[in-house]
């Protein structure tokens, strides 16, 4: 190829990346990006808000709103990517979301009173997991003494099992304490590394099927009404939930735990326009979303406001009123009340 020619395909293709970039900015012009929070790709979390945010993108793309999902740590990271800034939205549990609004446990003197939820989304059931072996009562009483994952550093997994763990008379010098995420956890197991993890997640979580497709000789930990009741004596945000059988391989009976509400959250300074059309996209395209996860089957238009503790985002509140929903007083933001006056 003579110098000619080279200098005419340099140029081509000069011109060519240039008018695909004024091209690439013109489409992103005025967009908002939505990035949404969730927590380890083994979850719940994960695929439940990559699937929110492929379900706003496809339909508000004449709003120009783009979304996405962000794996992350989990919930107690989510609410620094939130009050960072790093993150629109987030997946968390309900007890995190109470600790950060009232600044207690790992946010205390720093609450995030910013903070606004959205809608609760579905329950997320306790899987306190353990090798067979180490099995006494069946119960969560057996994690004592043993090699126990509870969740990554800096997520809800952690947060939520310590509080448990204390209301059993534990902490975590009654165990020998490992951070991984879920299928590490798993894997960890398999491997004989690893006795137990905390894996709290929807129903069937995937480490938790994988746990008992691949024949991991461990099974989940029940817990009795007065564990739950010592529990919530600690902190007041988990009930009773029975996992039935056949949820998960070769499991054929009924396994009696613990959930407390997962939440979909935002901040106040959040565009109230942007958080009314996500809002209201996801309650009009549930068919949609209950093919992303099982776990979604249980995000209902009459279940928005079950558990919540943290003032709704105006947004979504004036989509919940529209809707007919009858809000709690504790729910209605503080904007919405100056509103009003």
């Amino acid at each position: 190829m003579n110098r000619r020619w080279k200098i005419i395909i340099t140029i081509t293709s000069f011109v060519l990346v240039t008018i695909l970039a004024v091209k690439t900015a013109a489409e992103n012009k005025g967009k908002q990006f939505v990035s949404v929070a969730t927590a380890s790709t083994g979850g719940t979390y994960y695929p439940i808000g990559v699937g929110m945010a492929n379900i706003w993108s496809k339909h508000l793309k004449n709003e120009k709103i783009q979304a996405s999902g962000q794996s992350s740590a989990g919930s107690i990271e989510n609410i620094e990517l939130l009050r960072n800034g790093e993150a629109q939205l987030a997946i968390l549990q309900g007890l995190v979301a109470t600790q950060a609004f009232e600044g207690k446990k790992s946010f205390k003197g720093k609450p995030y009173k910013d903070l606004r939820t959205i809608a609760m989304l579905w329950p997320n059931v306790e899987h306190f997991v353990l090798m067979n072996e180490k099995i006494k009562t069946g119960t969560i009483d057996d994690i004592k003494g043993t090699r126990f994952s509870v969740g990554p550093q800096a997520s809800g997994t952690e947060q939520s099992t310590i509080v448990i763990m204390e209301g059993l008379g534990l902490t975590k010098q009654d165990i020998i304490t490992e951070y991984l995420g879920y299928s590490d956890t798993v894997s960890a197991m398999r491997d004989g590394r690893l006795d137990g993890g905390s894996l709290p997640a929807g129903i069937p979580t995937s480490a938790v099927t994988d746990m008992y497709a691949s024949g991991v000789k461990a099974s989940i930990l029940e817990v009795t009404d007065e564990q739950l009741q010592e529990i919530n004596a600690i902190s007041n945000s988990w009930y009773r939930f029975i996992i039935p059988k056949g949820t998960y391989p070769r499991i054929e009976k009924d396994i009696h735990t613990i959930a407390q509400p997962n939440i979909l959250a935002t901040s106040k300074e959040i565009d109230e326009r942007i958080i009314y059309l996500l809002t209201k996209t996801l309650y009009e395209h549930l068919d949609e979303m209950y093919e992303v996860h099982s776990s979604a089957k249980n995000i209902k238009l009459e279940t928005a406001l079950d558990g919540l503790s943290v003032p709704l985002h105006i947004g979504a509140y004036k989509y919940f009123k529209e809707a007919g929903l009858d809000i709690p007083q504790h729910l209605i933001p503080p904007e919405a009340k100056i509103d009003k006056q």
